[in-house]
C-alpha cells in the first residue's frame, strides 16, 4: 500500500516546526489547512489554498533567481499553484521550470520557507490565502534563463543584497537571510 502524501506532508510541515519554533503559528495554519476536507491543493478553493515555490539559487550559492511578478508587480521567488499536486516539491520544480527555462534543476527535499498571504482580486478571481511552501532548487550548469509569460522580467540577485534591502519583500529578504545563517553554518 503506497504512502499518504498529506502524512508526509505532516511530517515535513512538523519537521520544519522543530527547526523553526518560531513560526510555530504559520505551521499551525498550513497544518489546519492540510486536514481540511475541501482539497486545500487546488486553486478552486478560494477560502485558501496550497501554492509552491523555490528559492532557486546559483551554483555559488551566493545567487537567487527572482522574478518581476506580471500580476502582483513585486520581485518575488518563482512558484505558482498546485493544481492538485499533492507532492509540493514536484509542483515547486515544475513551476521553477517552466518560470525559469532552466535545465538541470534539482531540489532539495526540506521545506526551506513557509509564508502565508493575501492575494488580491484579479480578473474575476476574489481574494483568497496562499499558503506557500517554499524549497531550495540548485540551477545547474546553465544559467541563462528565459523569461515566461508570466513575468515582466528576471534577475539574478545578490543573496546578500536582498537580506540589507529595505525594500526588499518581507518574505524575500526572511528567505534570504535564512539562506545566510544557513551557508554560514556550513
Amino acid at each position: 500500500m503506497d504512502a499518504n502524501p498529506d502524512d508526509a506532508f505532516a511530517l515535513e510541515l512538523a519537521g520544519y516546526a522543530a527547526r523553526w519554533p518560531v513560526e510555530a503559528s504559520t505551521v499551525a495554519l498550513f497544518t489546519e489547512l492540510l486536514g481540511d476536507a475541501e482539497n486545500p491543493f487546488r486553486r478552486e478553493r478560494l477560502a485558501g489554498h496550497f501554492t509552491a515555490s523555490c528559492w532557486l539559487v546559483d551554483r555559488s550559492g551566493q545567487r537567487v533567481l527572482l522574478t518581476h511578478h506580471r500580476k502582483l508587480g513585486l520581485w518575488l521567488q518563482l512558484g505558482g499553484h498546485a493544481d492538485g499536486e499533492r507532492d509540493l516539491r514536484i509542483a515547486a520544480l515544475k513551476e521553477a521550470q517552466e518560470e525559469s527555462g532552466l535545465p538541470g534543476l534539482r531540489i532539495e527535499g526540506k521545506i526551506f520557507d513557509l509564508d502565508r498571504h493575501w492575494i488580491p482580486g484579479h480578473m474575476g478571481v476574489p481574494p483568497h490565502w496562499h499558503y506557500d511552501v517554499r524549497y531550495v532548487v540548485h540551477a545547474g550548469e546553465d544559467e541563462r534563463y528565459t523569461v515566461s509569460e508570466e513575468s515582466h522580467d528576471l534577475a539574478w540577485r545578490r543573496i546578500e543584497e536582498l537580506a540589507a534591502e529595505a525594500g526588499t519583500d518581507p518574505s524575500v529578504r526572511r528567505m534570504a537571510q535564512k539562506w545566510l545563517a544557513r551557508t554560514s553554518r556550513s
